[in-house]
């Protein structure tokens, strides 16, 4: 199905957007918008059929807590990326954690996708921001595909669960989702927040000084042990939440942040599959997070971590789903200002090593 025609704009694992005009504008010139496309205020209206309105809440991505800190280059990633981020030294970074879905007082759930956010105040007034997720391939190629995935595995009153018929049409249109969930389904999400690994999904370009372009993802491995959750007690609503705030009470926590490098043949348009095993990573810093804040306006609340925003040295490769989540991402925003915030349901007490911290999710 061409791109121009019922594809467009989906709402991923994170958050965020630039203004509506510049994604207009950009979408549009690329035909994006025409009368037999799928609109980014459709898409968005998906995300509400399918969670409800949460009037200041983010439509995807809605519970979170945000958080800032540092990141520190060892000067490796120059040889890929002009970016000033690389050159060595550090850069300070406003960032957030999340899972994924509509609904702002969900329970947390080990299964739920999680997601991290970041946001690099660079030199000079810019930014680069991306959205990971813990999963390391997504479940769509295309906005289309994300788009009608929403309603097929959305819970059916009485089982509580998504409609089997529905779930086995929608894969058989879309078999990459099924090898996608195949390869998802290897990889068992960690214990907590904190000692997730975080995967840009998407392919980018870098260019270095010297003019040589290159295709790359990127993921932050936690220096904590990734170990999986384990059986006890039945976890508290927040439990995913609570452990990340203990946790940054007692220190900062660390991400390697790491680069990897595609070869001629790799797919550059398609996140539902990963490159090799064997592909060259390059390490070039550490991300740390040293302290989390209640979403208030002047932290994480009101940052778009719309993925198109790139500093000089970093490009939008060809992959259909980045200007879709741009889109979306900006009319999210552009919803969400219009509406009153409110604090979620969600709070953390008094933790044994430090002061009471207040988580808020909003919507984006």
């Amino acid at each position: 199905m061409p791109l121009n025609r019922r594809t467009v704009l989906l709402g991923l694992a994170a958050v965020g957007g630039v203004s509506a005009v510049n994604v207009g504008a950009f979408l549009g010139a690329g035909g994006w918008f025409t009368p037999d496309t799928l609109t980014t205020s459709r898409f968005v209206d998906r995300f509400e059929q399918v969670f409800g309105k949460h009037d200041g809440f983010r439509r995807n991505h809605a519970k979170g807590v945000s958080a800032a800190g540092v990141f520190t280059s060892n000067g490796a990633g120059t040889a890929l990326s002009r970016a000033a981020l690389f050159q060595r030294g550090t850069t300070p970074v406003t960032a957030r954690f999340s899972i994924s879905g509509g609904m702002p007082t969900v329970a947390d759930a080990n299964s739920t996708v999680r997601g991290l956010a970041v946001l690099f105040h660079l030199p000079d007034g810019a930014q680069w921001r991306t959205a990971m997720v813990n999963v390391p391939v997504f479940t769509d190629r295309v906005p289309q595909g994300f788009y009608e995935r929403l309603l097929a595995t959305q819970p059916v009153p009485g089982t509580g669960k998504p409609d089997p018929a529905k779930v086995a049409a929608f894969l058989a249109k879309y078999p990459e989702t099924a090898r996608a969930m195949a390869v998802i389904s290897k990889t068992p999400p960690s214990s907590g927040l904190y000692n997730s690994p975080f995967h840009g999904l998407n392919a980018f370009r870098f260019t270095n000084s010297a003019g040589d372009t290159v295709p790359v993802r990127w993921t932050m491995m936690p220096e904590e042990p990734s170990q999986p959750m384990g059986a006890g007690a039945a976890p508290g609503k927040d439990y995913l939440f609570d452990a990340l705030v203990a946790k940054v009470m007692q220190g900062p926590v660390r991400w390697r942040f790491l680069i990897t490098v595609g070869e001629p043949g790799d797919p550059t348009n398609d996140a539902t599959t990963a490159w090799p095993a064997n592909r060259r990573q390059v390490e070039v810093g550490t991300l740390t997070i040293d302290s989390l804040q209640t979403e208030a306006p002047g932290n994480a609340r009101d940052v778009n971590f719309d993925p198109t925003v790139l500093p000089d040295g970093i490009a939008l490769s060809d992959d259909p789903l980045l200007a879709a989540r741009s889109a979306v991402y900006a009319q999210s925003y552009q919803r969400r200002t219009r509406e009153p915030h409110r604090p979620s349901e969600v709070q953390v007490g008094q933790q044994p090593s430090g002061p009471r911290i207040t988580k808020v999710d909003h919507e984006q």
